[in-house]
């Protein structure tokens, strides 16, 4: 049996590494890189660090519009399918990598499966929510990685080929946060001590490509006062440049910009810090595995159980709710780790498929 994953984004390098390690046990694997948003080179470091096969396709598409990235992935994975011919194809969250993927390969006729199902911001205006909503629907094998994803999915009529799975960044931090703790210097190079400073990442469109929402934030983290450690993305060096709110964040000085890290460094990183804030999912997830108070500068976020247990507080691009969580948010819950799973999510999702490869 023959599997095609197809990734685009780092953070589904991370979803994928666990799960391809268990994948090849039983089956064939090729793997697509759509190249959605970084070129092979910035990658590698992610491929090698996690111990990821390298891309059998590496297709380029780059950045562009939403319409031109997935248009441009429709097509040449398509062409990449009808060569491959394979029995099943895999994608991973919410990326236009993940819809393209999937449109590809029901149009082919071929099943599909979809890893992180369920999941939902209930709000549109959320690329990533439109993505993940076409991908449940025309998806075969959706493994859902909390309750709230399968009730998610129930309440729009999905029922059949739902599987609560738990989650598989959970399995990949439990895996990493050991090699992470050996072998990364990270706090030693930026001189830092644990507990001393906050983490912040901003990367979200509605936050990078929004003028008033980055103004907010940054002058959110000039006034705190804190040491805060900020690996920008290259979007958000771009618009920080375009807003010139670079010369702003160099002149506070309490803002250490740094370019993006390795997985393992970020995982370091996080582990350290006081307090994250962020508007990535991922970012989130990482912050409530290892305990870590998140301030999520986004108004709603489809990682629900992180705020239900009380360690993850929603405050926008608002700057005083940001500089109130700074200052006063601590959580006032326990950490129910079993919401996610017990870090065996990649061998049950692959045993699923093992299981039911002859209805495939």
């Amino acid at each position: 049996m023959r599997i095609v994953t197809v990734v685009g984004a780092r953070p589904q390098f991370i979803k994928m590494a666990p799960v391809s390690k268990e994948l090849r046990k039983h089956f064939d694997e090729i793997v697509i890189h759509t190249g959605q948003h970084y070129d092979y080179e910035m990658d590698k470091i992610f491929f090698e660090q996690l111990n990821i096969p390298k891309p059998d396709y590496y297709l380029e598409v780059g950045s562009g519009t939403h319409g031109y990235q997935t248009g441009e992935m429709l097509k040449q994975i398509e062409k990449v399918l009808l060569k491959e011919n394979p029995d099943l194809v895999l994608v991973y969250g919410d990326t236009n990598s993940t819809l393209a993927g999937a449109l590809a390969a029901v149009k082919l006729h071929i099943k599909v499966a979809h890893i992180e199902a369920g999941l939902r911001s209930f709000n549109k205006k959320m690329p990533e929510e439109v993505n993940r909503v076409l991908t449940d629907h025309i998806s075969n094998f959706l493994f859902a990685p909390t309750e709230t994803a399968v009730k998610n999915l129930y309440n729009e009529g999905i029922k059949e080929g739902v599987y609560l799975t738990g989650d598989v960044m959970y399995d990949a931090l439990l895996y990493n946060i050991k090699i992470a703790r050996k072998n990364s210097n990270i706090l030693k190079e930026l001189g830092l001590k644990s507990r001393e400073y906050l983490l912040a990442t901003v990367h979200r469109a509605e936050n990078t490509d929004n003028r008033k929402n980055l103004e907010n934030i940054i002058e959110a983290f000039i006034k705190s006062g804190e040491l805060i450690v900020f690996p920008a993305h290259p979007r958000t060096q771009k618009y920080l440049k375009a807003y010139k709110l670079l010369k702003k964040l160099e002149k506070a000085g309490n803002v250490l910009l740094i370019p993006p890290v390795g997985y393992l460094d970020m995982l370091v990183l996080e582990e350290n810090a006081r307090k994250i804030l962020t508007d990535s999912g991922g970012v989130q997830k990482e912050a409530y595995f290892l305990k870590v108070p998140c301030i999520t500068l986004r108004e709603r976020t489809e990682w629900v159980e992180t705020v239900e247990d009380g360690w993850n507080i929603l405050v926008g691009a608002d700057k005083e709710k940001i500089l109130n969580a700074i200052r006063d948010f601590n959580p006032n819950g326990k950490v129910y780790t079993y919401k996610f799973g017990d870090g065996k999510a990649s061998e049950k999702i692959v045993k699923t498929i093992e299981e039911t490869k002859n209805e495939i």
